[in-house]
């Protein structure tokens, strides 16, 4: 496929979340055509209100030694931000067996300097986005703090940021009158934690946003879309998929792109493939700030040991979190928000009148390692394209996985 030639190569996207529309914008950037197709509308599954936090620089993946430690809670507590909940899915055992092949040390090591080499791939596609086009979607940079309750979890965190400023993140150590100088509204808070690792080229910005941005650009540039329009299966010929069957008919491409989150190992497992991505629960909530000075953050804000996520956009507060395994279930359970708001409650207790909560679930496509499944797979069809299991950073992945993804279709002649 040479879209420099007379007539350009056409690409069916699969799937409108953060990290399809990414890659289509990246595609019509290099001059291709471009179909994108998704069973709901643009940015209505992870995307759609997500933790909202670029973490560039601070990319520790959930499969790391420690999670040894909290296996008793992960499986029994009630309350624990991380939860598990065995299910008679052989999927589901398969990709948890994994996920404890990989929480060693030697893999985390590895999988953190190939999420950062990605990631600052990601930086500078999505700030090229924002110089060229100027989008509305709350961004801020103005750095991170993730909070660590106790000195154990605090020393583990200085090991794995030392590891990260060996591979270029820049980073500090602060105590938690420090991190109050930073970020003023943890002032009443600064007695429950042991200390605080900043980033300050942290990032934030509204996913959902942006999506709809790249919905109205990639339009403008003659994208065409299909929505509400599940994929209900890939037509094979050969080594090739000549067509995307759904309910309104066959899509015709010379290359398709599973982008599809989730829904992705559905779809290669129809084709006799494995994608190793299953779904990783989490949970938000949205409320307006107060105007009181000082009283909500602007700095984001991880808590670690709660497993929460707060970052400020506009005059809105995000706050999200929690990792469930309980396979394709997008339920709200009360007590879920509830917790999130307690934790909110407890950093933060005069940012907002926590009234209007606008709760949301999403499930986050994760792989057992946390790298994401970027390109073809082998045995499959040399026309079809992966680019998914990004778990909870495909927001910050997704204009760097793009770039990588176009590059192996440029490289590639059917």
């Amino acid at each position: 496929m040479n879209p420099s030639s007379s007539q350009a190569a056409h690409v069916c996207v699969l799937g409108a979340g953060i990290v399809g529309l990414a890659a289509a914008w990246q595609l019509r950037r290099e001059g291709f055509e471009v179909t994108v197709v998704d069973r709901a509308q643009a940015g209505t599954g992870a995307s759609a209100a997500n933790g909202a936090q670029l973490s560039y620089a601070y990319v520790q993946p959930l499969a790391d030694p420690g999670i040894w430690q909290q296996l008793p809670k992960l499986l029994l507590a009630a309350d624990s931000p991380l939860k598990l909940r065995l299910q008679p899915d052989p999927h589901q055992w398969a990709w948890g067996l994994q996920f404890l092949a990989a929480c060693r040390a030697s893999v985390s090591r590895r999988t953190t300097a190939s999420l950062l080499a990605l990631a600052a791939e990601s930086r500078l596609g999505f700030e090229r986005l924002r110089a060229e086009n100027p989008i509305d979607c709350d961004f801020s940079a103005i750095g991170k703090l993730v909070l660590y309750q106790d000195a154990a979890s605090f020393a583990s965190a200085r090991q794995q940021m030392a590891l990260q400023q060996q591979l270029g993140s820049v980073q500090h150590a602060l105590s938690p009158a420090e991190s109050v100088a930073i970020e003023p509204a943890l002032a009443g808070y600064a007695p429950r934690f042991a200390g605080a690792i900043h980033t300050p080229s942290e990032c934030a910005a509204d996913c959902h946003k942006v999506c709809l941005e790249l919905l109205r650009l990639l339009r403008a540039q003659g994208v065409r879309f299909a929505f509400d329009t599940p994929v209900t299966q890939l037509k094979r010929a050969g080594d090739r998929i000549v067509a995307a069957e759904t309910p309104h008919g066959p899509i015709e491409a010379d290359a398709f792109v599973v982008a599809l989150g989730t829904a992705s190992h559905p779809l290669a497992r129809s084709l006799g493939l494995r994608v190793p991505v299953y779904p990783l629960k989490g949970y938000s909530l949205t409320v307006d700030v107060s105007d009181a000075e000082g009283a909500a953050p602007h700095v984001s804000v991880t808590d670690a040991a709660r497993k929460v996520v707060f970052a400020r956009l506009g005059q809105r507060l995000r706050v999200a979190g929690m990792a469930e395994l309980v396979g394709e279930n997008t339920q709200i359970p009360g007590d879920r928000i509830d917790s999130l708001l307690a934790s909110a409650r407890a950093l933060f207790p005069d940012a907002s009148r926590y009234e209007d909560l606008r709760p949301w679930a999403g499930l986050r496509p994760a792989t057992p390692t946390g790298l994401p499944v970027l390109g073809r797979l082998r045995g499959g069809p040399g026309n079809l394209w992966f680019n998914t299991g990004h778990g909870a950073l495909g927001f910050t992945l997704a204009f760097g996985s793009a770039q990588r993804l176009v590059a192996q279709l440029r490289a590639h002649r059917p």
